[in-house]
Formats: structure tokens, C-alpha cells, sequence
């Protein structure tokens, strides 16, 4: 039988040999760009969310296409009145005007969506500051969604958004008329699914529209308490 001191070795070198434990990866910073298919100062900025949907890792970009300006000649061919309702609430929280292209980072800070150095800027204050109220998970379970809210601090909205990773229109008139313009991480489709208000919670939905999905959670001030995709 090996002698006391061989065993503390042999356990220490079984220590070392588990795995790590791993941590929790910090949940994603929202980015979301108020755009239209008919405003020619929008291409870059969508260029722009597509190079951060492209680098993944802690970003959530997503491309919200407002209605108004479809009074002109061109309809943007993923308009949708959430979009419109969502940029307002935004503009009422944080003192602006709706514009285009809007980038809104965590629901705290709006910037012009083409200025990168304002985005990075936005991007790395949202870092500094990021809350975590909520865990937040979601996956697919055939033709629904199981979304799982953990126990947390605070209260807000539960936000289903569905989106396609991208998308390429040919514009035939409006400002961007004879331009084919490449979207990425467009939003097809946003559902409110009800409070949470402080505790865990599991929730079955229905598929949203577009083939990928994120559960956002929004406190009544616009900051993000939780957030995660498919």
C-alpha cells in the first residue's frame, strides 16, 4: 500500500489531470441597425454589421428594416412595422430622432451605423458595462423553440427575434436604384413572449420567421439583461 505522502502526490496528479472547469461564456452585446433598402447612406453601415456578424464570438448583430421610407418609390423588401415600433421606443429612451442607418448598442447608446470608430467605441463601452440578469438559452426542439430563462436580478421583456444570416436584393428605384445591396443578419420576424420578472422560467415557442433565432431580454429603460441565439 503506497505510504501517505505517495497518495497526496498520486491525488494532486489526478487534480491536475481533470479538465478545467470551463466558464460560462458572458452573454452576447446586442447590435442593432435601424436600415432601409431605399436609404443610400445605409449600404456601409450594413456592410459594416456584416463584418461583425462575421467575426462572431460576444456580438448579437441584427438588421431591423424600418417602414417609412416606403412612402417613396421603393418598398424595402423586409420592412416591418416592429422594426418602425422598436426604433421609436428607442428614440423616446434616448432623446434621438429616428434615423437611418441607427445603430443602437445594448440599448443604451445610439450612433450613426457607419462611423466604425463610434461603433467600436459603443461596442467596447457595452463590454465595460455588460449586465447579465438573465441567463438565457434557447434551441430547437423540431418545430419549436425551448427558450430557458435562469433566476436573476431585475425584470423586463422576453423578445423572440427571427432572422436570415443574409441576403442580396437588386433595388429597381428609390435612392439606391440599379444597386444590389447585400444585408446581413436580417430581422423577418419579432414576437413579445411575455415578463420576466426575477425568476427561471422555460418556455416552448413556435418557430419564428427566419432560419435562425434570438431570445432577447430587455428591462423597461432598454438595457439588456439577457440574450442569446440558436
Amino acid at each position: 500500500m503506497p505510504a501517505p505522502a505517495a497518495l497526496s502526490r498520486l491525488a494532486l496528479l489526478a487534480a491536475a489531470l481533470l479538465p478545467a472547469p470551463v466558464a460560462a461564456a458572458p452573454r452576447p452585446i446586442v447590435v442593432e441597425l435601424f436600415t432601409s433598402q431605399s436609404c443610400s447612406s445605409c449600404p456601409p453601415a450594413e456592410a459594416l454589421l456584416g463584418e461583425l456578424a462575421g467575426e462572431g464570438g460576444d456580438l448579437l448583430p441584427l438588421a431591423f428594416h424600418v417602414t417609412y421610407w416606403n412612402r417613396l418609390n421603393w418598398r424595402d423588401t423586409f420592412s416591418l412595422p416592429e422594426a418602425t415600433e422598436r426604433q421609436r421606443a428607442y428614440a423616446e429612451r434616448l432623446g434621438d430622432t429616428p434615423f437611418t442607418p441607427q445603430l443602437v448598442v445594448d440599448g443604451r447608446r445610439s450612433v450613426v451605423g457607419s462611423r466604425r470608430e463610434a461603433v467600436a467605441a459603443a461596442i467596447g463601452q457595452a463590454r465595460a458595462e455588460r449586465e447579465e440578469g438573465a441567463a438565457v438559452s434557447v434551441s430547437r426542439n423540431g418545430s419549436r423553440l425551448d427558450i430557458r430563462l435562469g433566476a436573476g436580478t431585475g425584470a423586463g421583456r422576453v423578445v423572440l427575434v427571427g432572422f436570415d444570416p443574409r441576403h442580396e436584393t437588386a433595388v429597381a428605384r428609390g435612392e439606391n436604384a440599379g444597386r444590389t445591396v447585400v444585408q446581413a443578419n436580417v430581422v423577418r420576424s419579432v414576437r413579445d413572449l411575455g415578463a420576466w420578472t426575477g425568476a427561471a422560467q422555460s418556455l416552448s415557442e413556435p418557430l419564428a420567421a427566419g432560419s435562425q433565432a434570438a431570445v432577447i431580454v430587455q428591462a423597461a429603460d432598454g438595457r439588456i439583461l439577457g440574450a442569446a441565439r440558436l
